[in-house]
């Protein structure tokens, strides 16, 4: 069957083919986290032709995540709404999928602290993750920006975020193959504070960063005012954080004068908007949002894109 769904969905081209914080991608198209949180259906999702997977966010311990309901459509606005709150089943169920899994999809694992954990001892979290994670994950994701964990965005200060990147940089150099380490990163930040990220990034040496996380921001939605009252809290993502993406990729892409590597996440529908994540200085994109609302076919139609436009 997966055979079947490849020959259907998947597309390659030599062109398409990128070396990217030493790791070899077929395409430079992937699943962004969020979507196969407790790697799950990495074989399956893989013969739909992505170039890569992110699994999580997972935790140390498993935790059901927020109330439901916690995922809301926003068809008018091409959107979603959630504040799911790293629901997964914990990072030692997610590896015993890895160890089952068949594909040789390139693999992210993107780490996050469990809610019950205080601020201060957040690093442990990423540290067992990490360790339990690393023989079996191809890259690993600091996620330290999404909106639905109580106080978690108060890890990108330049304190606690310098303590949980130098901790798991120590341990990645104590292997004798060390595993690229990215950040991902809130789109809300403001100019200093991305200053600050980029110069830990900097000084940490990190392999690259994501960008970016969900938004808080609800400025110019079609959907009602009352619906998202009703709605309430939650990160946003998908068409209407395109731009807001876009700018701070071209604005990353500035101030390291194209030196850090980026992946982009944020309001990829089509070619079109994959192009513009690149040209803006991206390296690989990821796709969520518009995967839900375009369907499987998107991954194959985005590479002929890019192909096209070589």
């Amino acid at each position: 069957m997966h055979q079947l769904i490849a020959w259907y969905h998947a597309f390659e081209d030599k062109s398409l083919e990128r070396e990217v914080f030493g790791i070899q991608f077929k395409n430079p198209i992937g699943l962004a986290a969020g979507f196969d949180k407790d790697a799950k259906l990495i074989d399956e999702l893989s013969s739909f032709g992505f170039g890569f997977i992110e699994i999580g966010t997972v935790t140390p311990k498993a935790q059901p995540g927020n109330e439901k309901p916690r995922l809301f459509r926003l068809s008018e606005d091409g959107a979603l709404i959630n504040r799911m709150g790293f629901n997964n089943e914990g990072v030692e169920a997610a590896l015993e999928r890895l160890k089952r899994s068949k594909s040789k999809v390139v693999v992210g694992g993107n780490i996050g602290k469990n809610k019950v954990t205080p601020n201060e001892e957040a690093y442990r979290d990423y540290e067992i993750s990490f360790e339990t994670l690393f023989e079996y994950v191809d890259y690993f994701v600091v996620n330290v920006s999404s909106p639905n964990t109580p106080g978690l965005r108060e890890l990108q200060e330049k304190g606690p975020l310098k303590n949980i990147l130098e901790r798991l940089q120590v341990r990645n150099h104590k292997k004798s193959k060390p595993k690229p380490i990215l950040l991902k990163i809130a789109p809300d930040l403001s100019e200093s504070q991305l200053d600050d990220i980029l110069e830990i990034i900097e000084e940490t040496k990190l392999a690259g960063i994501v960008a970016a996380n969900t938004t808080v921001d609800r400025h110019s939605l079609k959907t009602s005012t009352d619906r998202l009252t009703k709605i309430g809290n939650g990160g946003l993502s998908g068409k209407p954080i395109k731009n807001k993406s876009t700018d701070i990729i071209s604005m990353i892409q500035q101030k390291t004068k194209g030196q850090l590597p980026i992946i982009a996440v944020g309001g990829i529908f089509s070619g079109e908007d994959a192009l513009e994540k690149l040209k803006a200085g991206a390296s690989l994109v990821q796709v969520y949002t518009g995967f839900i609302y375009e369907g499987p076919s998107m991954v194959k139609k985005i590479n002929q894109k890019i192909v096209a436009n070589k």
